[in-house]
């Protein structure tokens, strides 16, 4: 073991929570970097296999190398607090969500300022999932509505509103015209673009669903709950493609379960999902068993 681990070259990183960040490689010298924001970072996500976009309190959004750390580019025309970012895989678009009201488009080799501008809502906007051809958005608010995009145009396609259904996150089903949404009434919702209406909705939980994420292959979607002291603060695994029913839940977070994602499948590894909550602490769980890593 020990002759093994001698040929192995480790690198790791280290975030600092002065914002600073170290690239430990094996001489040990650190790299350092300069913080992509200047305030509270709001929300992650990839854009492409090394290098993902993040929003902030500080209005902007930037684009940074997974590997390096480094800032690539920083966009900035929100006039509040930037809530959810997110993009197409692969895409050369990213999308913003934020405390003004509005979401926007930004090109990743284009200028720093927004291609197009999406407003409409009138309360915060809380969730948003591009198609997976980039050609069309979905908004939620705390407005009650969800909204659909053109994003060539910026021309609003649609709009629905549900009572205190206040949004808290969208996201696309890979391949299908369909997006998940979590919502505070604790129900998770599922939507067909096409006209903006709600195909299917999951049992009501017993706390506020947080967020939702949707595996890649299409088929099972994920949903987080708020709780305290050991109540609630569950995921949940919902079955898409079948029965559109519970098939199992994660539990041991002892605070809010903030987020909850899909990890990507290794050829020798089980399907995993990761969650994290208020408590402190990430988690990643045995999809199948609900067993933890």
């Amino acid at each position: 073991m020990g002759k093994l681990q001698s040929k192995i070259s480790f690198h790791t990183t280290k975030y600092g929570a002065d914002g600073s960040v170290g690239q430990m490689g094996p001489a040990g010298a650190p790299q350092q970097h300069s913080p992509a924001h200047t305030d509270t970072v709001t929300s992650v996500a990839a854009l492409r296999p090394d290098l993902c976009v993040s929003g902030g309190r500080d209005k902007s959004v930037a684009v940074s190398s997974w590997r390096s750390g480094a800032a690539l580019r920083r966009f900035v025309g929100h006039e509040r607090e930037v809530t959810k970012v997110t993009s197409a895989l692969d895409s050369n678009r990213v999308f913003s969500a934020s405390r003004d009201k509005t979401a926007m488009m930004w090109e990743l080799h284009g200028a720093s300022g927004p291609s197009q501008h999406f407003p409409g809502h009138d309360l915060v906007v809380t969730g948003l999932a591009v198609s997976p051809d980039a050609s069309q958005l979905c908004t939620g608010s705390r407005d009650n509505t969800v909204c659909k995009w053109d994003t060539e145009t910026g021309e609003c396609l649609g709009r629905a509103a549900i009572s205190r259904n206040l949004v808290t996150h969208l996201c696309w089903v890979p391949g299908e015209p369909y997006v998940i949404q979590t919502s505070e009434d604790k129900t998770t919702r599922v939507w067909d673009s096409r006209e903006l209406q709600v195909a299917h909705t999951f049992p009501a939980k017993q706390h506020i669903q947080t967020c939702c994420d949707v595996s890649q292959d299409g088929r099972y979607c994920l949903s987080s709950s708020s709780g305290s002291a050991g109540h609630g603060a569950e995921a949940t695994l919902w079955d898409l493609r079948q029965t559109r029913a519970r098939v199992c839940e994660y539990r041991g977070h002892f605070q809010t379960t903030t987020s909850c994602v899909f990890l990507p499948r290794g050829p020798a590894l089980a399907p995993s999902v990761a969650t994290s909550s208020s408590d402190s602490t990430v988690k990643v769980w045995d999809r199948d068993t609900a067993g933890r890593g």
